[in-house]
């Protein structure tokens, strides 16, 4: 399914968009920030060496791997610690530090740890130390924000190399959440010796490179790690660098201080466009974009009728092409093609403002209705966008945007009215099962679900806890069925994975984009 798509321009002819920066002021201010950060002499991307720079949105909230539940800090960390599984390029699930797993019962997962693996200050890495991170997730105290192993109750180790995980129910896709935020094996002595604070002021794991220094909204580097059990990465080093904006991002690139950029919007990839010396990347992605409706409180959006006229009403693929500049796939009820549970035979809405006002006026809002749409300001375009094709529909939506710091913590809140009627999210569902995204968003009992429905508990429970993947993907099926008739969502589309490079990376993402960056290479 992947769709890869490259585009490196040295001509800045045919950019209409270039007028547009132009006459914002941003191509003028980025043009010169990059002036100033170059300087005389030989350029920086020359004095990097064998050293790969690499910048993303934001900076990591903390470098305890246990203590964050973001992507931006576990593209950070996934470089310093490795996981049980990995899921690699191919998007198949592979070994990491266990070499095999199986369900020895339907409430027991065995994992045989690989032998030999030591954490970057010597202190063997086995089962006793897999059970004691498990442990540390769990515990109240470390208050983690990482919710994938909700079904785990207990671990116990079996012999030095063998670890059980034994849940309250079976969970058929515990080895997949366990290749990325859940699955992180950390030092018990280490830990021991320096406390939570420690730990987080100089992270010691056991992946393919070592924490050197943070500079907070400046730099975060590594080196590569000599004994890696998979051998030395070919980078000597690398430097995480936040660039908030797309003028920050072309200034490090066009200075030579930064070689990739990750995390770029469309919109943001669109503003780097058309430069010399900057090649844009594009991978299909599986990070899933959707808006989500308050059906429980009393207004409009409690009314199935109302809820399929925003469907209607947002005409998707067109969004996607004036918006997204086609980096995007349309979704038609949540779950994203490419993860497992996916059904080609549920088909999107039909895009039609006729339809919606027509279910609009049955519902009893013949001239339409008021609302909020609320979303981060990194989403600033689509949002507006979206209320703009709600209005032709009659349906307006007054947009509300908060900064990412903001959005997050309401959207995490046990407030499910935090973030308004309608807002705007999106889940990466990195572990490119169907349950990702569903879990916390359907189910009646979780964080963020605004929908309660007896069929889609019933279906949500069968997905999550069935040891037969037949039983399982008809759940799946049967799940976006329902959605698509209930319409508690305006469903949007999945994002592809976007990078900004200079000639010197060579480096290719699956589809959740993890910048884990052990087999790039550099060229100097």
């Amino acid at each position: 399914m992947e769709r890869i798509r490259q585009r490196r321009i040295v001509d800045r002819g045919h950019l209409p968009r270039r007028d547009v920066l132009r006459a914002g002021g941003l191509l003028i201010g980025a043009l010169g920030t990059a002036t100033s950060l170059s300087g005389c002499g030989t350029p920086a991307a020359a004095r990097a060496g064998n050293v790969l720079r690499v910048s993303q949105p934001g900076d990591p909230k903390t470098l305890d791997p246990q203590k964050q539940g973001d992507m931006v800090s576990m593209n950070v960390l996934i470089n310093m610690f490795d996981t049980l599984t990995t899921r690699g390029r191919d998007n198949q699930l592979h070994p990491r530090l266990a070499l095999s797993w199986s369900a020895t019962d339907a409430h027991t997962w065995r994992f045989r740890i690989r032998p030999g693996v030591t954490f970057h200050n010597g202190e063997p890495c086995e089962a006793q130390a897999v059970a004691f991170s498990i442990k540390r997730l769990l515990a109240p105290a470390t208050k983690s924000p990482i919710v994938e192993l909700r079904y785990v109750k207990d671990v116990s180790v079996v012999d030095r190399l063998t670890v059980d995980l034994h849940t309250t129910v079976h969970d058929p896709i515990l080895p997949a959440k366990l290749s990325l935020f859940g699955g992180v094996v950390v030092p018990p002595r280490y830990l021991s010796e320096v406390g939570d604070a420690g730990f987080a002021e100089h992270p010691i794991g056991t992946g393919p490179f070592t924490f050197v220094s943070w500079q907070r909204d400046h730099e975060l580097r590594m080196r590569a790690h000599a004994d890696h059990w998979e051998g030395r990465p070919s980078i000597d080093g690398l430097v995480f660098t936040p660039a908030p904006n797309a003028s920050s991002s072309l200034a490090a690139l066009q200075s030579g201080g930064v070689d990739l950029v990750a995390g770029l919007t469309p919109d943001a990839a669109q503003q780097l466009d058309g430069y010399s010396g900057v090649t844009l990347d594009g991978f299909t992605g599986i990070r899933t974009s959707y808006l989500s409706l308050n059906t429980l409180e009393k207004g409009p959006l409690q009314d199935r009728r109302v809820r399929q006229a925003l469907n209607h009403a947002v005409d998707v693929p067109l969004l996607i092409k004036a918006v997204l500049d086609g980096k995007a796939t349309e979704t038609p009820a949540l779950v994203p093609r490419g993860a497992f549970g996916f059904d080609p035979s549920v088909k999107p809405f039909t895009r039609s403002v006729s339809t919606a006002r027509a279910l609009l006026a049955d519902a009893g809002y013949p001239h339409g209705f008021s609302t909020t749409l609320t979303a981060s300001n990194v989403d600033s375009n689509v949002a507006e966008a979206l209320s703009g094709l709600l209005a032709r529909a009659g349906v307006h939506a007054r947009v509300d945007l908060l900064d990412p710091g903001t959005y997050a913590a309401r959207l995490t809140s046990d407030n499910r009215g935090a973030l308004g009627p309608i807002y705007l999210a999106a889940s990466t569902v990195w572990t490119l099962d169907g349950e990702s995204i569903v879990q916390s968003n359907v189910r009646h009992d979780r964080r963020q679900s605004r929908w309660h429905s007896k069929e889609a508990d019933r279906l949500i429970d069968v997905e999550e806890l069935s040891q037969d993947p037949a039983e399982r993907k008809k759940a799946f099926s049967d799940l976006q069925r329902l959605m698509r008739e209930e319409a508690p969502f305006v469903f949007l589309y999945q994002m592809d994975n976007i990078f900004a490079r200079n000639d010197r990376p060579r480096w290719k993402p699956g589809s959740a984009g993890v910048l884990a960056m052990e087999s790039a290479e550099v060229s100097r």
